[in-house]
């Protein structure tokens, strides 16, 4: 089904935690989404330095810093920004496209999606580990919540996303 890498990473990003859970998340078992048809695949090619290195993507090429809080000179982009970046519009997409099937289309015409992605050290795993934090102004719960149940950067973060790996 999965090369062994994937089977490890998918094995161990289904653990649960003790870390709290979102209002939206009923349950803390983890499940897998898979897909059964693509209709779309983005690629990015990372090279360099890792985080002082640059990174491509169909035509958009993006020099990355360390930001200065982790040591390096602030002077480009990171990771966690462009997550943030693409979460945020990928979540308005889905408020926006739920709108419509919500009768709330003017309401979804102005909302804004603010997000901050953290970075720091996870109590319970070595290395690095990510928090998000979202605020939407403009809508009201209801359309929130059927957003964030329509957005798949949300759906891959709370419920896992099938990640394969392997050398190349």
């Amino acid at each position: 089904m999965f090369p062994p890498a994937a089977r490890t990473f998918l094995a161990s990003s289904l653990r649960t935690t003790a870390v709290p859970r979102s209002a939206f998340s009923r349950v803390n078992a983890r499940t897998v989404v898979t897909l059964k048809d693509i209709k779309y695949t983005a690629t990015a090619t990372a090279q360099g330095a890792g985080r002082n290195g640059t990174v491509k993507s169909n035509g958009l090429e993006l020099n990355l810093a360390l930001p200065k809080e982790l040591g390096g000179s602030g002077k480009g982009e990171n990771p966690e920004q462009l997550f943030a970046m693409g979460y945020s519009a990928c979540l308005l997409g889905a408020i926006q496209a739920v709108a419509k099937k919500l009768g709330k289309e003017e309401m979804a015409k102005n909302a804004q999606v603010n997000i901050s992605v953290h970075l720091g050290e996870p109590t319970e795993l070595k290395g690095f580990g990510l928090a998000v934090d979202i605020k939407v102004k403009g809508i009201d719960e209801e359309l929130l919540k059927a957003g964030h149940d329509f957005c798949p950067y949300s759906r891959a973060l709370t419920k896992g996303a099938v990640v394969n790996i392997s050398t190349a």
